[in-house]
């Protein structure tokens, strides 16, 4: 995949658990709406986001993003990131929140979660399944447990084989 638009919570809690960088190694470009940028630098962001967010790295591009009008239940952020990942015809959008994702596919954009992320990047070889998500668990991450207990069930079969 080429191009990745990223809402907070999956850049939040990449950084949390010491796996952003999973981000440029899997995509060519990974781009957030200034939306999220700000929402990554409140003062209510852990302290860690904060700084990685203050100093990004060179491969995350910001951009402006296209009028947005808030769709009932859905912050500014994800709107943005829902508004920028159409208007660039990104190969993936990265959300977390129910609403936005059912706004997201309603409107034909291709999505996944963190855990979806860490699942991919897992059958890729790029991360410790079972690792990430000990760590994950450790933060305020709010989970479906039938996904996350499948995916579970999905790498140990995959470790075994």
């Amino acid at each position: 995949m080429q191009l990745v638009i990223a809402d907070t919570g999956p850049v939040n809690y990449l950084i949390l658990i010491g796996h952003i960088d999973l981000l440029p190694r899997m995509f060519e470009r990974v781009v957030l709406p200034v939306a999220v940028q700000t929402e990554l630098s409140n003062s209510l962001a852990p302290p860690a986001v904060q700084r990685w967010i203050s100093d990004f790295p060179v491969w995350l591009e910001i951009a402006q993003t296209p009028d947005v009008t808030l769709s009932t239940g859905i912050h500014k952020g994800e709107a943005a990131a829902i508004a920028l990942a159409a208007s660039m015809h990104a190969d993936l959008l990265l959300i977390d929140d129910r609403r936005g994702i059912r706004v997201a596919k309603q409107q034909g954009l291709r999505v996944t979660g963190t855990l979806g992320l860490l699942d991919l990047a897992a059958e890729r070889g790029l991360v410790d399944f079972d690792g990430a998500i000990r760590k994950l668990e450790g933060t305020s991450f709010r989970r479906p447990e039938a996904l996350l207990q499948a995916l579970v069930n999905k790498h140990k079969r995959t470790d075994k084989s």
